[in-house]
């Protein structure tokens, strides 16, 4: 059976904006049908027998079978090449609104248009060439961006930055697979042919040392896309509560002297330092025989295993205590910031103290106050990602992508380990070099499959 998305030479249409009362709604449609719908429904102010490409006219949408007026609209042909997915695109600039809106597709699907599947018109355009398939997933990474940080990255990849440097490496492996596959050829002058040492050298320097800065950036762009995961521990009424308040810069969590007042889980997200943050606050570290706040300090430690980075927080206007050593010891393994809270009441003797009692430089906050919490914010983010400004990459592949360089980094290691060998065989060389090209091309879409182009555009919305 014959899927939607592989019937190409439909013309497929759907509405493009949100749903929901607006200015403006727009319809699409693209396929080769688009400006004969546009002629059967849209009758122009002025009556014209030639409508130009990329340009717009006023006049109605109507029903061609009452010539009913359905709403006042602009309209935009845009003929191919010139157009998002290199066919004929119409789109159609109406009043928002659910009934005008839905009655228009109506009249749209009526006239030879069928129902674009969800990604539809973004496949259409990477299948026709327009984009590859890191700026197809770029365009979803767009969209669904919730940070600036995140913006900038999705627009370096569908600026084609990350497809450049893949399509670079690519380049230095055919090279190099050209040569190893002339030794096969000629199996009589093998080792002069491919000349291991000089081999090593450009495998090595040109095609694996790029490919492990891209998987290293893709964790980093990780964090930049979906934010940090910061879980506030402690033990009880260290000012675990009062700190997500200062943080969110409201009133979110009850705080009370009363110890033990959060039970369960609480997460919100921030914004900080132009990153996306998701806090969590938990119920306060201790041994306790209420059955609820022993079922919220389950859940808190769960949250501790799944943290980027834990937030220790401490009462700085007492003095350390082997509760507070044991929880320390517990989570120092990963990775963590040791907050000191409260100094707006602490005395110089305790907060000395603290500063003796970790084998490290804690941050010394006020939650009440606010003192402390830039430096709290920078100390987060240096532990996850290190020092220096906190830009994003320049690229970051996605999982997907990762996935495909991590395959095409291990058969370039297999490679030159052939390499070390007195006489590498060619044909066992040529082998890995294809297997890393193989993967490296499912990155940009030069090898793919029907099932991974509908696990992609799946994820996109209907109208995109």
């Amino acid at each position: 059976m014959t899927s939607a998305l592989s019937r190409t030479e439909d013309t497929i249409a759907a509405i493009a904006t949100p749903p929901g009362p607006g200015a403006i709604g727009v319809i699409k449609i693209s396929g080769p049908e688009a400006e004969p719908i546009l002629r059967q429904i849209f009758r122009p102010a002025r009556p014209r027998e030639h409508f130009e490409s990329h340009r717009l006219y006023y006049g109605y949408i109507v029903d061609p079978e009452t010539g009913e007026p359905v709403d006042e609209v602009l309209v935009a042909l845009m003929r191919a090449p010139r157009s998002y997915t290199r066919e004929d695109v119409l789109e159609i600039y109406a009043h928002s609104g659910y009934r005008v809106l839905t009655r228009i597709l109506e009249l749209v699907l009526k006239s030879g248009a069928r129902l674009a599947e969800p990604g539809e018109f973004t496949r259409r355009a990477f299948l026709n060439g327009r984009i590859d398939l890191v700026q197809a997933e770029a365009i979803q990474e767009i969209i669904t961006a919730r940070s600036e940080s995140a913006l900038k990255l999705a627009l370096n990849q569908l600026s084609g930055k990350l497809s450049e440097k893949v399509q670079r490496v690519r380049g230095v492996l055919l090279d190099l697979l050209a040569v190893a596959e002339a030794a096969v050829d000629f199996p009589e002058e093998d080792l002069e042919i491919l000349a291991p040492a000089e081999m090593r050298k450009r495998l090595s320097e040109e095609v694996l040392s790029p490919l492990v800065e891209l998987i290293q950036a893709s964790q980093e762009g990780r964090i930049y896309r979906e934010g940090l995961s910061v879980v506030l521990a402690g033990r009880p009424n260290v000012g675990k509560s009062s700190l997500l308040n200062a943080l969110l810069r409201e009133e979110r969590a009850i705080v009370t002297p009363i110890p033990g007042t959060t039970r369960d889980v609480l997460e919100e997200t921030a914004h900080i330092a132009g990153l996306p943050v998701r806090l969590i606050d938990t119920a306060g570290l201790r041994e306790t025989q209420d059955e609820v706040e022993a079922i919220g300090v389950l859940k808190a430690r769960e949250k501790l295993q799944a943290a980027d980075v834990v937030v220790f927080v401490v009462d700085g206007s007492q003095s350390p205590t082997e509760e507070d050593r044991t929880l320390y010891e517990d989570l120092r393994e990963r990775p963590h910031v040791v907050a000191v809270n409260k100094i707006d009441i602490a005395s110089g003797e305790t907060l000395s103290r603290w500063q003796d009692f970790f084998p490290e430089s804690p941050v010394f906050i006020s939650a009440k106050e606010g003192t402390g919490l830039p430096e709290l914010s920078q100390k987060i983010f240096e532990t996850v990602i290190g020092k220096g400004p906190l830009e994003p990459p320049e690229v970051a592949p996605n999982l997907r992508q990762k996935a495909a360089l991590e395959k095409s980094a291990e058969a370039i290691r297999r490679a030159l380990a052939l390499l070390e060998n007195p006489e590498p065989l060619p044909e066992l060389l040529a082998l890995e070099l294809r297997e890393a090209l193989s993967a490296l091309s499912e990155i940009t879409g030069e090898v793919t499959t029907e099932d991974l182009l509908d696990r992609i555009f799946s994820q996109f919305c209907i109208g995109k």
